[in-house]
């Protein structure tokens, strides 16, 4: 059997508002990284809650379209969250959520080898305390990983934020963060000094991307910096789930070839050759996504049609820094 992925997290319908037209698109971080599982070829479920309504049934019929299958907990009577994207000119977008989050963590005999949690699903209560109640409970044979993917106006405030942060980061095997992210979590720290203080709070890789500057990724062994795919941007909504979901995908293909939850834990299989291959698919997976409206991940057989990246800029060892984000 092939290596599947839970994803743990919030769903809700993508109002996007580009001064024009106003589009509904399904999304919600968690949401969108399932998808973007499912369409690379993964076998995915999503933890999440949905409401009884259309825009929940856009949802379900969104994932089942995908292949993506929803756990039994993951309905509720209430309507279904919204968030409304207001496009910037660059094709950045501007938040504002109405946002309900409860989670029923599945029995720990049904987890998957890998469990990924984050955004609004780790931080907003009640769902939030559930999330790391289950990241404490994980079996020795689940993998966790964990995108912030920050949204300060529904996180509690900097120092809770930073405290589950810090939680979920020594839980999780991969942690990835945006630029953005970084910069509201840790003001003053570069994106290296982010990376190398997320390093020391145990995951094996980190990773902070940076837009129109490509991404950083990060192990004990190496740092490399993978530049962007250069492409005609429509609006960057659900990029950095895309880019999330790649790397996901690769960890669940290094478990199908035979490696063990522990070595993936230690950290040594995460070369800077391997480091580059993952960073450059997940480029490529973000850049058809900022082609799209919306969040719209792409297939494999969409990346098969792109053409090849350019080849990463820089590889150096990782040098931790003293000192802990959480």
């Amino acid at each position: 059997m092939r290596t599947s992925v839970l994803a743990v997290g919030e769903a809700l319908v993508d109002v996007v508002d580009d001064g024009t037209t106003t589009r509904e698109h399904p999304g919600g971080s968690s949401y969108n990284v399932a998808v973007g599982l499912a369409r690379l070829g993964t076998p995915v479920e999503l933890a999440t809650s949905v409401g009884p309504d259309a825009r929940g049934r856009l949802l379900r019929e969104h994932l089942a379209a995908a292949g993506v299958r929803v756990t039994a907990g993951s309905a509720r009577a209430t309507p279904t969250s919204t968030s409304v994207a207001r496009l910037r000119p660059d094709g950045s977008a501007e938040y504002d959520f109405d946002v309900e989050w409860t989670f029923t963590p599945p029995p720990a005999a049904e987890l998957p080898a890998l469990v990924h949690t984050g955004s609004l699903g780790a931080f907003v209560e009640p769902g939030g305390a559930a999330v790391e109640a289950l990241a404490d409970a994980l079996p020795a044979r689940c993998l966790l990983t964990f995108d912030p993917n920050v949204r300060p106006a529904l996180m509690g405030g900097r120092t809770a934020a930073l405290r589950r942060v810090g939680v979920l980061a020594r839980r999780a095997v991969l942690v990835k963060t945006s630029d953005e992210d970084a910069a509201w979590l840790f003001p003053g720290r570069t994106p290296e000094e982010v990376v190398a203080a997320l390093l020391e709070e145990g995951p094996a890789v980190v990773v902070v991307t940076r837009g129109a500057a490509g991404a950083l990724l990060a192990s004990r062994a190496a740092t490399v910096a993978v530049p962007p795919h250069v492409v005609d941007v429509v609006d960057t909504v659900g990029a950095g789930d895309s880019f999330t979901a790649a790397l996901l995908a690769g960890l669940a293909d290094l478990l199908d070839a035979g490696r063990t939850p522990d070595e993936l834990r230690a950290g040594h299989l995460f070369t800077a050759e391997r480091l580059t291959a993952m960073g450059i698919i997940a480029a490529r997976c973000a850049a058809l996504t900022c082609s799209r409206p919306g969040a719209d991940p792409p297939t494999r057989a969409d990346l098969d049609d792109l053409a090849a990246p350019p080849t990463p800029t820089t590889t150096s060892a990782a040098t931790p820094t003293p000192g802990s984000p959480s």
